[in-house]
């Protein structure tokens, strides 16, 4: 991430370690990251080991290996068989609760985590079983962390209408205290999105805001879709916009945000290397862009890398950091007081570093 001659990240003139120092103490919100995709190697090991009939490997070294993808279909299928290692109400408040620990250590104060609850009901556990730990677990992880977590909770898109109409029923007559939004994921290709706007339609009239993923490797067409059926608020991920100048018009106009998430697009060969990601596109037709990790662990990354890596993709500079970790503040759902604050602490800690 450093140039070879100087040391210092490119456009900042800053040397890659200090910066790199800056985004870790730097505190941050996040709004694109998946609850069974941040389980680390750790945590994903131990589940393994009490579930061995999942074929997950239960030792964390051999997980890298594990978590090297073909492309998104295989992405897709090793997601599903990490799912399957959580098989009750205690596998799941472990994840969230360690989720959130690994957050608190990248000064991550406020996250939206992307929760399927489908997966854990087909599956077996009870929706209230499932509501009840992860609500106990963002309890604790702000009472002991200091991490706020609100929760999205997304349709499994290559699962159908059955699974579409199932979230809905658990968003909205379960619905817990920390559910802000409904959200649409999995594969995109033979997925179109109108199918699903009469659950967004419901979800929209009981209060949820719109973040439906679109655009990561189909065309434009999937993320208009996204905006005109779905009414999105934010797009998740939105790569493919760039294709689309009116598009792009668009998204910047009426302050459409993307969640833009750079390893993770290459890890699933969504964009074919760093150099090639649209992000700079993005940002230069004046796109409101944040930076997020996605699933993390399975794609060897963390939050705090992909500030980085934005930051040389962007050029930034410590306050042009500081201002791509502002956007996502202020596009979260986070209640405007919350925003007020984590927004002061930030620029009171930018000041600090001077």
């Amino acid at each position: 991430m450093t140039d070879s001659a100087t040391g210092q990240v490119p456009g900042t003139g800053l040397g890659g370690g200090g910066l790199d120092a800056f985004i870790a103490g730097l505190p941050k919100a996040e709004l694109h990251v998946h609850h069974v995709g941040s389980a680390s190697p750790r945590i994903v090991a131990e589940l393994a080991a009490r579930h061995p009939d999942a074929g997950v490997p239960a030792d964390p070294e051999a997980l890298a290996e594990y978590f090297s993808f073909r492309d998104f279909a295989h992405f897709i299928q090793v997601y599903l068989s990490v799912v399957d290692v959580i098989r009750d109400a205690e596998d799941v408040r472990l994840l969230t609760f360690e989720v959130a620990r690994d957050m608190a250590r990248q000064n991550i104060r406020y996250a939206e985590l992307t929760v399927t609850p489908f997966s854990s009901t087909r599956r077996g556990i009870p929706g209230e079983a499932f509501m009840e730990a992860i609500e106990d677990a963002r309890k604790s992880a702000e009472s002991e962390l200091g991490v706020q977590l609100r929760w999205c909770f997304d349709i499994p898109g290559e699962a159908g209408l059955e699974s579409a109409e199932e979230t809905a029923r658990l968003a909205l007559d379960l619905r817990p205290d920390g559910l802000v939004s409904f959200g649409l994921g999995g594969p995109e290709i033979g997925v179109p999105r109108p199918q699903f706007k009469p659950y967004f339609d419901r979800a929209r009239a009981a209060g949820l805001h719109s973040v439906p993923h679109a655009g990561e490797t189909t065309g434009p067409q999937t993320i208009w879709d996204a905006l005109n059926d779905l009414g999105a608020e934010r797009i998740g991920h939105g790569t493919s916009s760039v294709q689309d100048p009116r598009l792009l018009a668009h998204l910047a106009e009426q302050r459409i945000p993307l969640e833009v998430c750079p390893t993770s697009n290459i890890a699933t060969r969504a964009v074919a290397s760093l150099e090639e990601h649209p992000i700079r596109q993005m940002a230069e037709a004046g796109v409101l862009v944040t930076v997020n990790s996605d699933d993390p662990p399975m794609f060897g990354t963390d939050l705090n890398t992909e500030y980085a890596v934005a930051a040389r993709l962007l050029g930034l500079d410590p306050a042009g950091v500081a201002a791509l970790a502002k956007n996502a503040v202020e596009v979260s759902f986070l209640d405007p007081a919350g925003k007020r604050a984590l927004t002061g602490e930030i620029d009171a800690y930018t000041a600090a570093w001077g």
